[in-house]
């Protein structure tokens, strides 16, 4: 390939980080890891670095190929200087971590951008997705925590860094504690990491479920989407109790939104 053809995507979350190399419109090469669980943001930062290399060799391109690098992370982002100042599912990133410099010293100053992920991803459906007949949308993302993006008169609204961000919208003043360290907010209810730790508070209260049995039968560490589908399929009442409190919490936040 010539010199700065190639493209790199990276998606980071707090379960996995999705990596693709492209040239234009078309994907050429990709990689897929588990987000490290350290909690140290070098080991985060090593595995990002990992997989852009594993997409450039699965697109049989070199390093000399890549023509910049875009991150899509969760939390709040200072964009001028690349760095994430607060991503709480990210293990490591409760504080500021320099981002889009320490990557890009690993590819010898390639340019970097990073931005919060789903405001990008709001971003695609506007551009190419479903929502180009639209000037104004809400995109929500549910998953390990509940993220939003706004784009308003036909331009991405990004805020103080963290516009758009539904899961932290408080639907229930004093309710459950959310990861951010406020009570009641969306994500409280609805984001799969604190509807696990609900599930284990109420485990350890006597209560009974089948979600951690099913868990470990398919070889996960986590309370996947996988996991609560077949806890559903299983009628299992906590599974039930826990799906039920996280669409009330998103219909409450939704509805709120667009009013």
């Amino acid at each position: 390939m010539t010199t700065n053809t190639v493209l790199a995507g990276v998606d980071l979350g707090g379960t996995k980080i999705q990596t693709v190399a492209v040239t234009g419109e078309k994907v050429v090469g990709s990689a897929r890891v588990l987000t490290p669980q350290s909690g140290d943001p070098s080991d985060v930062i090593e595995a990002i670095v990992g997989t852009v290399r594993t997409s450039l060799e699965a697109a049989a391109a070199t390093e000399a190929d890549l023509g910049g690098i875009g991150i899509g992370t969760p939390g709040e982002i200072d964009e001028d200087a690349g760095a994430v100042l607060l991503a709480a599912n990210v293990p490591g990133f409760s504080d500021r971590v320099e981002l889009g410099p320490r990557v890009s010293a690993a590819f010898d100053g390639a340019k970097v951008t990073v931005d919060n992920d789903v405001r990008v991803g709001v971003l695609g459906e506007y551009r190419r997705g479903a929502g180009r007949p639209f000037k104004n949308l809400l995109g929500v993302w549910v998953g390990t925590g509940v993220g939003g993006g706004l784009v308003l008169d036909g331009e991405l609204h990004d805020g103080r860094g963290a516009a758009g961000e539904i899961g932290h919208l408080v639907v229930k003043p004093g309710g459950r504690r959310c990861s951010c360290g406020r009570r009641g907010c969306v994500e409280a209810y609805a984001g799969r990491a604190r509807m696990e730790r609900r599930a284990r508070k109420l485990v350890k209260r006597g209560q009974k479920t089948k979600l951690f049995k099913i868990m470990r039968k398919r070889g996960r560490d986590r309370l996947s989407s996988g996991v609560y589908a077949r806890g559903l399929k299983r009628e299992d009442r906590m599974t039930r109790g826990l799906i039920e409190d996280a669409a009330w919490a998103l219909g409450i936040g939704l509805a709120s939104t667009q009013n």
